[in-house]
């Protein structure tokens, strides 16, 4: 690693409920976790270090580089203190800039004004140097500085990221109700998902669970999908070391196919939505496609994880008019996947009481702002199927 790339306190921002996963992820890639908290786990990364966050972790959203901390009552002393910092060693007064921010301070009322007083700063700082500024506006394509000012206190750094990584890119045609990209990676790594066993998706809407779990399988990089990320776009950005970043990412493919992924929904939109997501996501080839009813999925001879991201009631329609799709649900997972790991992700304890199946594990997470929980079933086979039944 280059001197010129120093180590950084690093912020690594997630969902509410994937930090565990997310700590997980970056112990495995060699990176010490020194705290975490409901959104984030906070690590220390050079710049390249941040390519290669941005380009293998499936749960985050955004990779944090610290820049500066400083001391600010109101908008005016946070603009002159900003001002004060050597913006002009890390971004290019020809490119395109955005400010982004969490701010709690009882002088703040119009919560784009600090964002508008930090950028002004910033500009000042770079014309009273060069006598050039970066353009500026709200798309986060280009550079982007992230402030979190709490009272007295703002932190500002550096985004590497841009986009959200849950934006992978392949999902052109959502359907309905999608599951994000990293709550579905999340969800993947609970089941302890590497490819080796059959993965059954009924229900499978846009193909989120799906496509994640192919690109688990073959090992392939997610960030891979997309070009353009922020940490580019910083004058302390190296090229070479972004090129070398991904071609190490790309040698990580795995050389077998994984065993067979089977998605189907009974809607032949979804299956369309499905099979053009996974084309965009180069991984069309891995997943056998079925137009049908949850319950006349096919299901592989050798036996693994069937999971089923079912609809809520308060979002997609009333729970009453679900129950009944629930207790065929559990009606599915014992009499067509005994043997098999089952899974159910959902909300609301009708819903899940309807199913009238032992739950081995419930695991929370949060969907959409939604209070959910992926279930897990022991789906026995022969006689233990009867005990797995609520009496």
């Amino acid at each position: 690693m280059s001197t010129n790339d120093p180590k950084r306190k690093t912020r690594v921002t997630c969902a509410p409920s994937l930090a565990p996963y997310l700590k997980k992820e970056l112990e495995q890639l060699g990176f010490e976790a020194l705290s975490m908290d409901k959104t984030g786990v906070e690590t220390v990364a050079s710049m390249e270090e941040c390519m290669l966050l941005n380009l293998r972790l499936r749960t985050a959203f955004h990779v944090l580089q610290r820049f500066a901390d400083i001391n600010c009552r109101n908008a005016e002393e946070l603009y002159s203190e900003a001002k004060r910092l050597p913006w002009d060693r890390v971004i290019d007064p020809s490119g395109f800039l955005s400010i982004t921010s969490n701010v709690r301070n009882e002088t703040i009322t119009n919560s784009m004004f600090p964002n508008m007083r930090l950028k002004d700063a910033i500009c000042d700082k770079l014309i009273s140097v060069g006598g050039k500024r970066p353009d500026s506006g709200s798309s986060t394509d280009g550079m982007v500085v992230h402030m979190h000012w709490v009272d007295n206190k703002a932190r500002i750094y550096l985004n590497m990221t841009g986009r959200k990584l849950s934006d992978r890119g392949y999902r052109k045609m959502p359907f309905m109700a999608p599951m994000r990209e990293t709550i579905a990676a999340a969800v993947l790594m609970e089941m302890n998902y590497d490819g080796t066993k059959p993965l059954v998706v009924p229900m499978c809407g846009s193909g989120t669970i799906a496509i994640e779990a192919a690109l688990i399988a073959k090992q392939r990089a997610p960030g891979l999908l997309r070009s353009n990320y922020a940490c580019n776009h910083w004058l302390t950005s190296d090229k070479d070391a972004w090129s070398q970043q991904r071609a190490s990412a790309k040698k990580l493919l795995a050389k077998n196919d994984p065993a067979p992924i089977v998605a189907t929904d009974i809607e032949a939109d979804a299956i369309e939505a499905t099979k053009k997501n996974a084309v965009t996501a180069g991984v069309d080839h891995l997943i056998e496609f079925h137009v049908c009813d949850f319950a006349q999925t096919p299901m592989p001879e050798t036996v693994g994880d069937v999971v089923l991201h079912g609809e809520y009631g308060m979002r997609l329609g009333e729970d009453e008019d679900l129950v009944s799709t629930y207790k065929r649900i559990g009606d599915f997972m014992k009499t067509d996947c005994a043997g098999w790991d089952g899974y159910v992700f959902t909300s609301g304890k009708p819903l899940i009481a309807a199913i009238r199946l032992k739950v081995a594990k419930r695991t929370p997470f949060i969907n959409a702002e939604i209070d959910c929980r992926l279930l897990r079933y022991e789906l026995y086979k022969g006689t233990k199927v009867a005990e797995a039944f609520r009496n």
